[in-house]
């Protein structure tokens, strides 16, 4: 995960962090996991890099959006968009979960609060209804808790993480 360390967060910030990990630990298939603010920042994410098992099946086929965070973010957040300008569009109200299957693969994208989104990237072999339940376990775990204050903090927990790390 490269969800930056948990040392000096708030309990809040931990917890999202605690989430974030078990939905990928305990959810077969999961490529990458991004958070994303409703203005399209990355808060919290998973990286396929890090994952043994990724690393190996990237060696026989891409596992997803370059391996970046941050481009799986870019993706969650023009989904995200997009699909809310579609529900304004035919008036039936606010999205709540978007899903797109390819052959090698699946994109889910499933609203938080006030326009933040949780994006997940499966592998072909992911069972989709077992990914769309976590997520939304964690959605409802995490609602709550990602206040306007805890998304500048994982944010700036992010910013501080790439400086760190020379990225």
């Amino acid at each position: 995960m490269t969800a930056p360390s948990t040392f000096g967060l708030s309990s809040e910030a931990r917890n999202l962090h605690w989430l974030l990990s078990n939905l990928i630990e305990e959810v077969p298939g999961i490529q990458s996991v991004a958070v994303v603010s409703s203005d399209g920042l990355l808060l919290l994410s998973s990286d396929p890099g890090q994952n043994e098992a990724a690393r190996e099946a990237r060696s026989e086929k891409p596992t997803g959006p370059r391996g970046s965070a941050a481009d799986l973010a870019t993706i969650v957040s023009g989904i995200g968009s997009l699909t809310v300008g579609a529900a304004k569009l035919m008036d039936y109200g606010p999205v709540k979960h978007t899903m797109v299957a390819m052959d090698e693969g699946s994109l889910f994208v499933m609203s938080i609060s006030d326009g933040s989104l949780l994006g997940v990237h499966g592998s072909a072999e992911c069972d989709m209804s077992v990914v769309a339940y976590h997520m939304a376990l964690f959605v409802g775990r995490a609602g709550h808790v990602l206040t306007p204050e805890l998304r500048t903090e994982l944010r700036k927990s992010l910013e501080g993480d790439a400086t760190r790390s020379g990225r």
